[in-house]
């Protein structure tokens, strides 16, 4: 290259390597949702999901995980899910870093999980006529929502509604089907997420 009539060398080119590639470029390809090992139901509630070989507490439905989700059988489903997007409240927090779509909760956000309605598993705005519920919580656990793709293509009548990723209630309270994280914990997994990632629960 030549600047000013002088021949100036060429800086080589930085080669990336996964210390210096962008957090965005080394995404967490497969996650996987394992329940504690004992006989007791409270034991079925909890469970780790694995990260860089680090094990991260969850909270799990209030039946366990179960292959055959149906709708209110408190049961986390087992299978191998993607994420759709976050949700997130602005007002409890700042916007996620994550390589999935973001969105901010507004007070109208609901979630339809009436099985004879149209719109079933389906976000909604309120007010709705319909069973749902309300994405803005008052308690915080949707104060940071990853919405997954059980249920969703296709969508069967009674088969599960509403299964996300939120915050954790208390010292890990069981949830009503969804898998549940300290937000710390929760934080760090969605800035190692994107739509490719798969969730394995077994």
């Amino acid at each position: 290259m030549i600047v000013n009539g002088k021949r100036v060398k060429k800086k080589p080119l930085r080669k990336e390597t996964r210390r210096n590639l962008p957090l965005a470029r080394s995404r967490a390809a497969r996650l996987r949702v394992v329940t504690r090992p004992g006989a007791e139901l409270r034991d079925r509630q909890r469970g780790w999901l694995f990260l860089d070989g680090r094990a991260i507490p969850v909270a799990l439905g209030r039946s366990g995980v179960r292959a055959d989700k149906r709708e209110g059988d408190g049961a986390t489903p087992r299978g191998v899910w993607h994420p759709r997007e976050v949700r997130y409240r602005a007002d409890h927090g700042p916007r996620p870093v994550t390589g999935l779509p973001v969105r901010r909760t507004r007070p109208d956000d609901g979630w339809c999980d009436d099985p004879g309605d149209g719109r079933y598993n389906r976000p909604i705005r309120r007010p709705f006529k319909a069973s749902h519920e309300e994405m803005w919580r008052t308690d915080g656990l949707y104060d940071l929502v990853i919405v997954l793709d059980h249920n969703a293509r296709p969508r069967r009548a009674r088969r599960g509604s509403a299964v996300f990723l939120h915050l954790a209630r208390g010292a890990f309270e069981p949830t009503a089907g969804c898998i549940a994280f300290r937000r710390a914990d929760l934080r760090r997994l969605l800035a190692r997420m994107s739509p490719r990632t798969a969730i394995e629960v077994v």
